[in-house]
Formats: structure tokens, C-alpha cells, sequence
């Protein structure tokens, strides 16, 4: 049987700038992504959205403003197949979401929950998203781009 994709949300957390959060993973020096994580049994994907921008972002202070219309998936590369989510999936669906961020550079706490995800974060143009981010997840996030592009103007 074929592995399966693990359903997941994906965050698209900009500032009043347009700019959008990415997050250095602590797992893989040099990689940088934009918040994302599994829906937990019983949460919808908005409510999984909320969980993980506080679990990784480690703020609520932002608002969803936009949902992609469909799910979007990528598979790992070989190398991670079998190895990553104890070999169950060959990769993830997400639901995207936009989200507004209310608060002030400050209220951003990586450490929040005493075991971060994300050693760095920064704030990046949309222009430099894709580059930033891990070539298989790259088809993803330009689609989530030209999603949400109206909504950072």
C-alpha cells in the first residue's frame, strides 16, 4: 500500500509591511520555511492553523484573512521517505491560511512551548519566499503566493 499524505495546515503569517514570517528549522540549519504542522483529531484546519502559530510562532496576535480554495501537497524527497512521521506518509496536504499579524515583533516567542521548531525567524519579501524555502516545498508555496498575493498589498 502507498503511503499516504499527512493532512496539515500551513501558515502564511504576514506583518503590516507585507512581509511574511519564515522560520529557520532547528532539525535542518539553513532551512527556512513558513510555520506549518498536523491537524490534531476533533480541530478543523483553521483551529490547527491558531494551534501552530502558537505551538511555533508562539503568538495569537494575528487574524485568518484568507483560506487556499483547495488542498496542496508535495511529496518528500526519497532520501526523508520512510524516516519522517515513522514512514507512514510520503508527504503532506495543507490547507493554507493567511494570516494577519496584530502585534509587534516582541510578541514573537519561539521558545514558547520549551521545545521550538524554529532557531531564527525573520520577516522576508514576497519576491525572496521561494529561494528561501526547500525545493520540494517550492511548487507549494509559490501557489500559496499567488493565493494571498492581493492580500499583503
Amino acid at each position: 500500500m502507498t503511503p499516504l499524505y499527512r493532512p496539515c495546515v500551513g501558515i502564511f503569517l504576514f506583518n503590516r509591511k507585507g512581509l511574511v514570517f519564515v522560520g529557520e528549522r532547528d532539525d535542518m540549519p539553513g532551512a527556512w520555511q513558513m510555520p506549518q504542522g498536523g491537524i490534531d483529531e476533533g480541530e478543523t484546519p483553521a483551529m490547527a492553523a491558531m494551534r501552530e502559530l502558537g505551538e511555533e510562532v508562539g503568538t495569537d496576535r494575528a487574524e485568518i484573512v484568507g483560506e487556499t480554495k483547495d488542498w496542496l501537497s508535495y511529496d518528500l524527497p526519497p532520501a526523508l521517505q520512510g524516516r519522517v512521521w515513522g514512514g507512514r506518509y510520503r508527504g503532506q496536504r495543507q490547507k493554507w491560511f493567511a494570516l494577519r499579524f496584530l502585534g509587534q515583533d516582541r510578541d514573537i516567542t519561539l521558545d514558547a512551548t520549551g521545545h521550538p521548531e524554529f532557531v531564527a525567524w525573520q520577516w522576508v519579501a514576497l519576491a525572496d519566499l521561494p529561494a528561501k524555502t526547500l525545493a520540494f516545498k517550492r511548487a507549494v508555496y509559490l501557489q500559496v503566493i499567488e493565493e494571498f498575493r492581493d492580500l499583503v498589498a
